[in-house]
């Protein structure tokens, strides 16, 4: 027992000067470290329909505009779920309140609901179809993005392409400086899209045949870019 506390003390005596060193020195900055980065772009269609659907009840009495609101978005949800399907039409409710309102004076003088329904999915003619049959709510807005397997496989593809122009880049400014080469030190990815606004040709539904049941929205989408972006350090040797 005796050896080994002697043993750690020594230890310690030892170790004490170069925490000294280090207390009154500190840390040398890096040297020859170079900050950098690279993008890479993938331009591709847009391949995901967003319709939103609403409908506006106003009234003196809260629960009979709740009501007239309740019975329009269940009569949309049951055209719409006919034709759903999983990836290629989604069906969901949106937003869905009731506020009061109120006159010039201030004083409270009825109530206003709304209710939304989303479709949304791949396949446009089904979506813009469904959209159409719908007799109990307007529409409310288009969107268009990616989903979710087109942007994997995108954000793969510009991800491959900003790695070699960040090592390319980082092996040019190298030799540039005068150096054989370099090491990784840091780096990170981020990915962003940068696309159209969504857009809708403005025209009015037209029944095919004259049924309103064949009515489809008249959409059109449009390509999108997707960047990512690789940043860091690299330590130039």
């Amino acid at each position: 027992m005796k050896l080994k506390a002697q043993a750690l003390l020594l230890s310690c005596a030892l170790l004490a000067p170069v925490g000294s060193a280090l207390a009154q020195g500190g840390v040398l900055p890096p040297q020859n470290v170079l900050e950098l980065q690279a993008s890479g772009t993938v331009e591709v269609q847009q391949d995901l329909l967003t319709i939103n659907l609403t409908t506006t009840r106003e009234g003196p009495d809260a629960t009979a505009v709740q009501t007239q609101l309740k019975t329009a978005l269940n009569a949309a949800l049951a055209e719409a779920r006919k034709n759903a399907q999983p990836g290629q039409m989604d069906v969901r409710t949106g937003n869905f309140g009731l506020y009061p309102r109120h006159g010039r004076d201030g004083k409270m003088t009825g109530w206003s609901g709304t209710a939304e329904l989303v479709l949304e999915g791949r396949d446009f003619a089904r979506i813009t179809q469904a959209a159409g049959r719908i007799q109990t709510m307007t529409m409310g807005g288009v969107g268009f993005g990616l989903s979710r397997e087109q942007r994997a496989k995108v954000e793969t593809d510009a991800q491959t392409l900003a790695i070699e122009r960040f090592k390319a880049k980082a092996a040019e400014l190298a030799k540039g400086f005068g150096f054989g080469g370099y090491t990784l030190r840091e780096v990170a990815v981020n990915a962003s899209d940068q696309g159209l606004q969504p857009r809708m040709r403005m025209q009015a539904m037209e029944a095919k045949a004259g049924s309103a049941a064949e009515a489809s929205v008249p959409v059109e989408a449009g390509k999108t870019s997707v960047v990512v972006t690789v940043s860091g350090s690299v330590q130039l040797r």
